[in-house]
């Protein structure tokens, strides 16, 4: 199958007049397409990226929930949904979504160093169209099987919580777009010059489950000790999830303290920065030319 993929690659870009510039688009859409293929012919990969997020959300959701008694109005102010009348659980789901979105960063990314490994990665290398074409077709490859699994899983929303509204649900739509494309492109940069699948997944715990962590996923920016809230400012995840956290409890749970509008502007800048980053990676020869 990559041998036929990478013949189809090579054949729609020289069949497009212009060179290497001109197989720009067919070359994203068939990488694109490629890797949308792969997700859904592996039963396994798409069964655990549903249930590992929705066993994690029950568990430690429903867990910390019981656990938490307020002793306070300020106590309760403080902690994470009780404000706005919701639960631990519900905090916890713009969380996991995140989380969800994480997760296939990584195994999307990961692919990379498969398809070096097979030879995959060399054909379309050796084709005459844009290297920008593969960053774009990894990423919004990676990004739509990103968001296909995360839009499965907000139809349990209604479960901790009543439906925002249409304005509300789009925004939650657009920041889970640019979480989708920022992740997969850091997964990207990390992946592409490694040949070790297991070191990749060290450097992908020790970068991107932190970020996630100290993001305002699991507790509020307000909740945490000084020290971690200066990481917590510092990481530009923290914004994406307050946007996504503001959109579907209808009030600023993560607690930046920052307008919506700078939110999503750093978040903009974020993936754009990402994004070119992963460009000219991918753009520079590695020292083994592949």
């Amino acid at each position: 199958m990559s041998q036929a993929i990478s013949q189809t690659v090579k054949g729609t870009s020289t069949g497009v007049s212009g060179g290497a510039s001109g197989g720009l688009g067919p070359a994203t859409a068939t990488l694109w397409k490629r890797e949308m293929v792969r997700f859904f012919r592996q039963k396994n990969r798409v069964v655990s990226a549903l249930v590992t997020p929705i066993l994690l959300w029950v568990g430690l959701g429903a867990g910390i929930n019981k656990a938490f008694i307020p002793v306070s109005r300020q106590a309760v102010d403080a902690m994470p949904g009780e404000a706005g009348g919701h639960g631990y659980m519900a905090y916890f789901f713009p969380g996991t979504l995140s989380m969800i979105l994480l997760f296939t960063a990584i195994f999307s990314t990961i692919s990379v160093i498969e398809d070096r490994r097979e030879g995959f990665l060399q054909g379309v290398l050796v084709a005459p169209i844009p290297r920008l074409a593969i960053v774009l077709g990894k990423v919004f490859g990676g990004a739509s099987i990103a968001l296909i699994q995360a839009l499965v899983f907000l139809l349990l929303w209604p479960l901790v919580g009543s439906f925002p509204g249409v304005g509300a649900a789009l925004a939650a739509g657009g920041v889970l777009v640019l979480l989708s494309i920022a992740m997969t492109a850091m997964g990207l940069c990390i992946a592409w010059p490694m040949d070790s699948t297991a070191a990749f997944h060290a450097v992908m715990m020790l970068v991107l489950m932190p970020m996630w962590f100290l993001s305002g996923a699991m507790f509020p920016v307000s909740s945490a000790q000084s020290w971690l809230r200066i990481l917590m400012w510092a990481n530009p995840l923290t914004y994406g999830q307050s946007v996504l956290s503001r959109a579907l409890l209808g009030y600023d749970a993560v607690r930046t303290g920052l307008p919506v509008a700078v939110e999503v502007l750093l978040m903009l800048v974020f993936t754009a920065a990402v994004l070119t980053m992963a460009v000219r990676k991918v753009g520079k020869p590695r020292r083994d030319g592949v």
